[in-house]
């Protein structure tokens, strides 16, 4: 049995997209059939439909997400039919050796569906990040559905699918941000929103957003910034070397991905303090660095991929601190839109007027 189903859909590079109809399949063997409630629009979707990530035309988007499992195929134990769940990009293996190690959020061979979704002409889609959540379903690997509380808003659930899950965890789980420690972010969009949301519940006593922006510095502190810094009037290397007595922050959370960015994020760090690179840089870009410096700041420098995260056991945890009113997922959610509203979603978030829009189903 197959489904028919509206989508959204980028058909060539640059192009705006379009909202078709395609052919969903009934799950095979530890797969699961998905109907979103949620799903948000994020700068990867982008990243696709400008031939940014490839060229395997055509893409269907969305991967941040959250739904209700139909249904599910052999073999699969996790999740069942009238589940609620967070869809995630990285189904951990088990087998590979960080999986082995027990490190599964370092997975080396995460895992989607098998089968494919298509256009109604029989032509492959290849769905973002192995999700494509723009559509009424969509066939994931089961390992790719969390279960989380039934009691949670999907709109602002589906958001830990990929970025706010990204920044909270570029805090919590990369950077090791703990009581009393000092902690900048770089760059207050929707990943660097959540990283300071991290910082703050982790208890950091002092969490400085910086940003060109001032709504954006607005928000950051709404969701729990102590400071804020605006890096087109004043340095921000001097800006928080002033506001943590002189040394630097213990970490300092580059959520850009430039490498101006990421040089304010090296030297605003205390000795021996930890940066953490979570914006995503593209493949041309090249980073120059003193090497004497490295080796004389001592410290980390780390990378966060997906904030270190492992779904089975931080979407629920966050998920439950939303509901208690510890996390703030609400004000990730700028706005809600329908499918067909995503090309001008784009535009506003190329603009910078939103931290997230969701299609709501």
């Amino acid at each position: 049995m197959t489904h028919q189903v509206r989508a959204v859909v980028a058909r060539g590079k640059g192009a705006p997209v379009s909202l078709e109809t395609i052919i969903v399949p009934d799950p095979g063997p530890g797969e699961a059939l998905v109907r979103i409630e949620a799903c948000g629009v994020c700068h990867t979707d982008l990243h696709y439909r400008e031939g940014g990530i490839n060229d395997d035309f055509p893409f269907l988007l969305g991967h941040e997400a959250a739904g209700v499992v139909e249904s599910v195929g052999e073999g699969v134990t996790d999740v069942a039919p009238g589940d609620f769940v967070i869809l995630n990009w990285r189904a951990v293996c088990g087998q590979c050796r960080a999986c082995l190690r027990g490190r599964p959020w370092y997975c080396f061979n995460t895992h989607n569906a098998k089968q494919k979704m298509t256009l109604t002409d029989g032509t492959e889609l290849s769905p973002a990040l192995g999700i494509g959540a723009f559509a009424e379903k969509t066939l994931v690997a089961a390992g790719q559905c969390t279960k989380v509380d039934r009691a949670a808003s999907a709109a602002a659930a589906g958001l830990l699918g990929c970025g706010v899950m990204a920044g909270i965890g570029a805090a919590i789980n990369t950077g090791n941000v703990g009581r009393g420690d000092s902690v900048a972010v770089i760059g207050c969009g929707g990943v660097g929103a959540a990283a300071i949301a991290g910082a703050s519940l982790a208890g950091a006593a002092k969490v400085i957003a910086v940003d060109i922006d001032d709504r954006k510095l607005e928000t950051a502190r709404s969701l729990g910034a102590t400071h804020t810094v605006n890096s087109g009037e004043v340095d921000a290397v001097d800006a928080i070397g002033e506001l943590t007595g002189g040394f630097g922050a213990d970490v300092v959370i580059e959520a850009v991905g430039r490498p101006e960015t990421y040089k304010q994020a090296f030297y605003a760090r205390d000795l021996a303090g930890t940066v953490v690179l979570v914006g995503v840089p593209t493949p041309e870009m090249k980073l120059e660095l003193p090497l004497l410096d490295v080796f004389g700041r001592g410290g980390a420098l780390k990378s966060s991929w997906y904030g270190d995260c492992l779904p089975s056991r931080d979407f629920p945890m966050l998920v439950d601190l939303y509901l208690q009113g510890r996390l703030n997922l609400d004000a990730f959610v700028t706005e809600t839109i329908a499918l067909d509203e995503v090309e001008k979603a784009f535009e506003r978030m190329h603009h910078g007027d939103v931290l997230r829009s969701v299609v709501v189903l």
